[in-house]
């Protein structure tokens, strides 16, 4: 086999211990290599404008092969300085030559190629190719981001929906509507008034088991919830009194709108106009009667009837009249609701809760009595020989009973907002800060989308870049192996581990 046939293979890795082992550059090549790069840059300052040069210039880093065909173009360039002996008088093509020469001096050049290929291939390409990778795994995780934030907007707007149906509003001028919904608030307690009537088969036979286990001192069994039952949703005066009133005065409710348009709303005081205190001037005198003394005239006292203070008397009631005094007769006949007296047990807090206490309690005492007549077992129950409900009539109780505590309790945000001005500031504030966190979250997911698509161009970006240094860095190689061959008279060189493997 012909030697020159046989083909030469160095380990990418291994290249500049084999460039050093064979002598072809010196081991301490790198301190010569300054001075070269000084003269490049110095030749560099002082170009002819021309594309192949800018090229090569752009974007890489200048090598003796970049240096060879830079001298290629000044000999079109610089033609018009060659002299009748072949020489070119341009100081450009002098530097460049002398670059050259420096270079091929020790092999320079081939030490730096090899150098270059090796960084290129271990380091800078598969550093970009990372590059590429983060920016590819950060659109997912951006992309992952956005869905997140959407979907959480969309969690939290579905719940601001939500607790403004539960509240019966829109949601747009939130405290303004929920100022509006207390005009429902009478009729939707009349309502639940009305709705408590078929719980009076469970009150009846709660009193009948109260009654039979304590006998004669059995006190009344949810006395306020059977009032509403027979009565309605009366005021406190009547429950109190035992009679309605003949005027109802209730308490102004006094809520100051938010400043959700503009201008918040106010209390008008009126004109404000100063107090009118009458004349200042001096008042005239009085005038006392005709008598020198001036002493006041009480009448005939002496002969003034007696009156009887005995109310229970009408006689003493005609008398009172007579002498021009009136009295209302006994008791609070005639009289008016005013204050807390003025709501009505539904809608004033303490009876409220009273109703809302005697409901659970009867819910607790059907349950237990729906327990004992369904079990398999024996109750040893007080009552069992008391004829009792079905199972079926108890659960029915029991799901009565339990509507009605619902109705009930729904209305729970109204109430308090008629009853607690800080209420309704707390609940509008609630309901806003879903909004500010719905906005928050859309901007989120907004940036995410941005950084996506941030990611997305430095990627696109990053792709070109990689394929011409790839490009590069193959001539580059191609250069070295044919480089070598000629200082082996030709034989074939192969780079292992170069940019074919990449």
């Amino acid at each position: 086999m012909d030697e020159s046939n046989i083909p030469i293979d160095i380990n990418i890795g291994k290249l500049q211990d084999w460039l050093v082992s064979r002598r072809h550059v010196n081991k301490e090549w790198q301190k010569n290599i300054i001075a070269v790069r000084e003269k490049i840059n110095n030749a560099i300052q002082d170009m002819p404008a021309h594309q192949d040069i800018a090229a090569l210039l752009s974007g890489s880093y200048i090598n003796y092969f970049h240096c060879q065909k830079i001298i290629e173009i000044l000999k079109e360039t610089e033609a018009d300085t060659k002299n009748l002996f072949g020489r070119y008088g341009s100081q450009r093509m002098k530097d460049w030559l002398d670059v050259v020469k420096s270079y091929e001096k020790e092999n320079l050049y081939l030490a730096e190629a090899a150098q270059m290929l090796v960084r290129n291939i271990n380091y800078e390409i598969p550093s970009l190719k990372k590059q590429i990778v983060k920016e590819e795994q950060l659109q997912v995780e951006y992309e992952k981001k956005n869905a997140d934030h959407l979907k959480n907007e969309a969690s939290m707007k579905s719940e601001f929906l939500a607790q403004c149906r539960q509240l019966g509003i829109q949601g747009d001028k939130i405290k303004r509507e929920l100022v509006e919904r207390l005009k429902e608030l009478p009729e939707i307690y009349e309502d639940i008034g009305k709705s408590l009537k078929p719980i009076q088969p469970g009150i009846d036979l709660y009193s009948a088991f109260t009654k039979y286990a304590l006998g004669d001192k059995a006190p009344e069994v949810l006395p306020l919830l059977q009032f509403v039952v027979n009565h309605g949703n009366v005021t406190v005066y009547e429950w109190s009194y035992g009679e309605p009133p003949l005027a109802v005065e209730p308490d102004p409710v006094h809520i100051e709108l938010d400043d959700e348009d503009g201008a918040g709303d106010k209390i008008d005081f009126g004109d404000g106009g100063g107090i009118d205190f009458g004349s200042v001037e001096a008042p005239a005198d009085i005038d006392f009667g005709d008598g020198d003394t001036g002493e006041i005239d009480w009448g005939n006292i002496d002969s003034a009837p007696a009156i009887d203070l005995d109310l229970s008397s009408d006689l003493a009631a005609v008398a009172l009249e007579e002498s021009g005094i009136v009295v209302e007769s006994a008791g609070v006949a005639g009289g008016t609701a005013r204050g807390r007296d003025a709501l009505t047990l539904l809608d004033n807090p303490s009876t409220r809760n009273q109703i809302i206490d005697q409901l659970v309690e009867l819910e607790s005492f059907l349950k237990m009595r729906l327990y004992e007549t369904s079990t398999d077992t024996q109750s040893f129950s007080l009552f069992q020989q008391l004829p009792t409900e079905s199972p079926d009539a108890l659960a029915a109780m029991l799901g009565t009973a339990q509507a009605s505590a619902a109705r009930l309790t729904a209305t729970n945000h109204l109430h308090n907002v008629k009853h607690s001005p800080r209420y309704v500031d707390m609940l509008t504030e609630q309901l806003k800060q879903k909004l500010v966190v719905c906005d928050k979250l859309a901007g989120l997911a907004a940036r995410a989308i941005q950084q996506r698509e941030a990611a997305i161009a430095r990627a696109h970006s990053l792709r070109p870049e990689v394929s011409a240094l790839i490009a590069r860095t193959r001539t580059l190689q191609e250069q070295i192996e044919a480089d070598i061959s000629k200082k082996y008279k030709g034989r074939p060189v192969n780079i292992i581990g170069g940019v074919k493997f990449l």
